[in-house]
């Protein structure tokens, strides 16, 4: 009886381990390192980790994880370039990566979007929100992304949204979209012809509403632009003050208003 309870006792224990997820942290910084790897394994998370990014991208590559939190100023490889590497491979370019680092600047904020980032948290930051962000991440690479709860196909003017391949069809145009370009677009077009505010993208999208973090919406909504829209044609209006529309039939923006967006 003993040695069956001790076999069903692996099993569920195998189990338990098949579904737990994964994150890999990459951060140069010892104490930064323990402090988020111990927290993320008390959170029941496993948690792999290495003190660079040369050392992070090769065991990545081997045993890719559901998660990489990546730091930005380490020495001979730099957290953007290991993004950008990551976004690049077929194995990595779909794991969603946190950024985390002391660069607060603006400009900093758009380079990790730009390389590829998925989210960006700055140093000091408060472990409640370190959570939030990775469950954030987590719950939208996921089984249950937005994608694969709403599967119906969207079409409005000129714009078919076809949520099972994440594609996009722009008059002739047919594009794969990443998962936040999905559901971003997936936000507005659920509200098109409305004001949608970077905070209920915020808070649709990253399943988080901080009121100052609108960096993220500005840079992957200019992502968005640079995808969907060609020529003088556009398609998401910016309301300033307010948000961002989608106009589903397209709109030629003016010529002095254009520098300004």
């Amino acid at each position: 009886m003993y040695c069956i309870f001790l076999y069903f006792l692996a099993k569920i224990l195998c189990i338990m381990n098949e579904n737990q997820q994964r994150i890999f942290v990459v951060d140069d910084d010892p104490a930064i390192l323990e402090l988020v790897t111990s927290n993320l394994e008390m959170q029941g998370y496993a948690v792999e980790s290495a003190d660079n990014a040369i050392d992070g991208l090769a065991l990545i590559q081997q045993n890719p994880p559901n998660l990489i939190i990546l730091d930005l100023m380490m020495p001979n490889l730099d957290g953007f370039t290991a993004c950008q590497r990551l976004r690049q491979n077929d194995k990595t370019k779909d794991i969603p990566v946190l950024m985390l680092t002391a660069l607060s600047r603006t400009e900093d904020k758009v380079t990790g979007f730009d390389s590829g980032a998925d989210d960006y948290l700055t140093k000091p930051f408060e472990l409640a929100e370190l959570f939030v962000r990775v469950r954030a991440l987590l719950r939208r690479a996921g089984s249950i992304t937005l994608s694969q709860s709403i599967p119906e196909i969207l079409h409005a003017g000129d714009i078919t949204l076809m949520p099972e391949s994440r594609e996009i069809k722009i008059d002739d145009r047919i594009l794969r979209l990443t998962p936040i370009e999905f559901e971003v677009l997936h936000c507005l077009m659920q509200n098109h012809g409305q004001t949608v505010s970077p905070g209920t993208l915020l808070k649709e999208v990253w399943g988080y509403s901080p009121e100052d973090d609108v960096d993220t919406i500005r840079v992957h909504i200019r992502h968005l632009r640079s995808r969907i829209e060609t020529g003088d044609k556009k398609y998401i209006k910016t309301v300033y003050g307010g948000g961002y529309q989608l106009i589903p039939d397209g709109f030629v923006k003016h010529a002095q208003t254009a520098a300004a967006a």
